[in-house]
């Protein structure tokens, strides 16, 4: 049965920390905004917008935004069927990620159809390769990954869902599995074509499914698609240690994998941070308080500045009316989130510590 090899090391540590104290905060921040299902909805259109951009797609992120509220947008028609394709594969995941039991490769196939739907030839949707491929360097024509031969993809496959299924596998971080998951699919290359999409897909059913969704915050594929070299080095860098999969040692990958983990996370800890109070406020009200998108920048204004003067305050929400601002910071002076400093005309508003 397929085992990887791969070593703990004083990265991997640190950056499995820092994934861990991240966690901590975002879970259990004192604020969380009623809104909450906004951070989600931006990060699924970036996981679309940047996890299709990485396999060539030409569409930004506002027009993937515009096609996923239903908006009629100008494009390639492929490229529109991607991010199609791609928020129904959200869909899927947020269905799968509710069902219990063994990964298996009905899963990663029943993803595969959903990403390539439309895209790619009927008989190909959903069924595993039967012709061999090679992935080469754009320009140069270089052959840069040489996938198993497509007779091995089901045997492959299937002992790997045996290894990550057993007791042994189990035992390990769930972002070291998501890792290995990632790594190892994209090694065996299951299909002619969107194994980049369905294999960052399954990584992600791997995190939701075993506590890591992070209240789906976040999005992984930005940090690929903002340095692809780096995302394509990691890769490379164990595809050059043997010819064979299971020889390989997964070490510098993890390494990368949980370093970007890492970084995300503390980019989504730190704004929750800073639309927090510290824990004394969760045991001061005695329940996590909930707020609307405006109050929720005038926090964040007030954070990052310490003392707001309201002239400030209605300059960073120029489309609303003063009174309805007012009515905001009443409702935050009244919950004692915030306090006002100072005359009528010089008052500024503060964070409220006690």
């Amino acid at each position: 049965m397929y085992s990887p090899k791969f070593v703990i090391s004083n990265k991997v540590l640190k950056n499995i920390g820092q994934v861990e104290a991240s966690k901590e905060v975002i879970e259990n921040a004192p604020l969380v905004p009623s809104f909450e299902k906004q951070f989600q909805t931006d990060a699924i259109a970036k996981t679309i917008h940047h996890g299709t951009h990485i396999e060539g797609n030409e569409l930004n992120l506002v027009q993937t935004k515009k096609i996923l509220e239903g908006q009629e947008v100008y494009g390639r028609p492929r490229d529109i069927q991607e991010v199609v394709n791609y928020r129904n594969v959200m869909t899927l995941l947020d269905e799968l990620s509710f069902k219990r039991g063994d990964y298996d490769v009905t899963i990663l196939t029943d993803i595969h159809k959903a990403t390539v739907e439309k895209i790619v030839s009927a008989e190909k949707v959903g069924v595993l390769r039967t012709t061999q491929v090679v992935i080469k360097e754009e320009g140069t024509g270089k052959v840069v990954l040489k996938p198993p031969a497509f007779v091995e993809v089901p045997y492959l496959l299937e002992d790997f869902f045996n290894w990550l299924n057993s007791d042994e596998a189990k035992e390990i971080h769930p972002i070291l599995r998501a890792a290995i998951v990632h790594y190892v699919l994209v090694a065996i290359h299951p299909f002619v074509e969107g194994n980049g999409r369905t294999v960052r897909a399954f990584t992600q059913l791997v995190l939701m499914r075993e506590g890591y969704d992070i209240k789906r915050f976040f999005s992984l594929e930005e940090n690929f698609d903002s340095d692809l070299a780096s995302y394509y080095d990691a890769l490379f860098r164990v595809d050059k240690e043997s010819a064979s999969i299971v020889q390989r040692d997964l070490t510098p990958w993890l390494e990368y994998f949980t370093e970007v983990v890492a970084l995300e996370l503390f980019k989504i800890k730190e704004k929750v941070r800073k639309l927090s109070l510290d824990v004394r406020m969760k045991t001061k009200f005695g329940e996590q308080i909930a707020l609307t998108e405006r109050q929720m920048r005038l926090m964040e204004y007030i954070s990052d500045q310490g003392s707001v003067p309201m002239l400030d305050l209605k300059k960073l929400i120029p489309m609303v009316s003063e009174d309805t601002i007012l009515r905001d910071l009443n409702s935050l002076l009244k919950k004692g989130i915030i306090k006002k400093e100072g005359s009528t005309k010089s008052s500024r508003y503060v964070f409220a510590r006690g």
